[in-house]
């Protein structure tokens, strides 16, 4: 078992180091690739040092089993057939072919068995917020349809990439010294501020990354759910929250939606508001699992609720599916 991982210098890329060996993944080799920036850092991997090397179209994928990438929808589209021209299986981090119809895209806990029919050899991991909303809501989509959904996410600086994590520091201590802040990943300054806007604004006024969470949300989970979302930055630093409003085709008994989310995988439930016990990116960073409390009716929807989650954009929301998606894979084979 041969393993690469593209963009490996990046956020998700140390990621993937971080949850491979975490998880004891099975492999017998790992080669590291990058931009000509990155090409030539060394990491160590289970006591063992690696160097990127420059990606670069041609045979150097000929032997991998699994390539990881996540260097950007452009690098994705650029160099796809290379990584895929021998057998091997890409799963890619980017929106490069998230919505093709020949690539399935997948979160284990909702529909891994999509990522068993992969005509071009790809498949694509969701984006973060659509990942981490999808795996609160299929355990309720199985006690009854979700007809809609209204969602305000509250996204952290780390879904911007390591760069922009390193600026949000950088703005508070240059806000406590007194100097001009610098405005650079950002389109305005997030220290002390929230943004309302997240990737490029559509002609309908919706942002791109508000469009994935409608889009993505139908093809992931096989539905006619129409979801709405608000997607703002805020000045936390790592691990994404967000605000669900659902309605379902029937009502549905609140303490029922409790205990199956208790016993979904991948999810945590923290919900005790009585002694303020809620998810918070403060402590879900890091963390696996989807955090998910603030359990309660929708008092202007009989048919609905609303919920409030939380967790880590760079392991679930990106590293961590992506090698789920793998292990489904091994196991499958197995």
């Amino acid at each position: 078992m041969r393993v690469a991982i593209v963009g490996a210098s990046g956020a998700v890329g140390q990621e993937f180091l971080r949850v491979l060996a975490e998880r004891e993944f099975p492999m017998d080799d790992l080669v590291l690739f990058g931009s000509e920036r990155s090409a030539g850092t060394k990491y160590t991997f289970r006591g063992k040092e690696y160097e990127v090397k420059l990606l670069k179209h041609g045979d150097d994928f000929k032997d991998v089993d699994i390539a990881f990438t996540s260097a950007g929808a452009g690098t994705s589209k650029e160099f796809a057939d290379d990584i895929t021209k021998y057998g091997a299986v890409m799963i890619d981090n980017s929106s490069a072919f998230r919505m093709d119809d020949d690539v399935p895209l997948v979160v284990p806990e909702c529909n891994a068995e999509d990522a068993l029919n992969r005509p071009r050899g790809i498949i694509a991991n969701p984006n973060c917020t659509t990942i981490m909303m999808v795996v609160v809501l299929q355990p309720i989509e199985q006690l009854s349809h979700i007809r809609r959904i209204h969602v305000a996410s509250y996204q952290s600086a780390s879904g911007a990439g390591a760069a922009a994590m390193a600026e949000l520091q950088q703005q508070y201590g240059e806000i406590i010294a007194g100097k001009p802040v610098t405005v650079s990943k950002f389109p305005h300054q997030l220290a002390y501020n929230v943004i309302p806007q997240i990737d490029v604004f559509q002609p309908n006024g919706y942002t791109k990354e508000e469009m994935k969470m409608y889009n993505e949300t139908r093809k992931i989970m096989h539905s006619d759910v129409r979801c709405s979302a608000t997607c703002v930055r805020v000045s936390s630093l790592r691990a994404h929250s967000e605000s669900v409003w659902i309605e379902t085709e029937k009502p549905l008994d609140i303490e029922q939606v409790r205990k199956a989310l208790a016993a979904a995988p991948g999810v945590t439930l923290q919900d005790d508001p009585a002694n303020l016990v809620y998810p918070m990116p403060l402590d879900t960073a890091g963390k696996d699992d989807i955090f998910v409390g603030r359990i309660r009716q929708d008092i202007a929807d009989d048919c609905g609720l609303t919920l409030w989650l939380s967790g880590d954009q760079i392991r679930k929301g990106a590293a961590l599916n992506a090698v789920q998606i793998a292990e489904y894979l091994l196991k499958v084979k197995r």
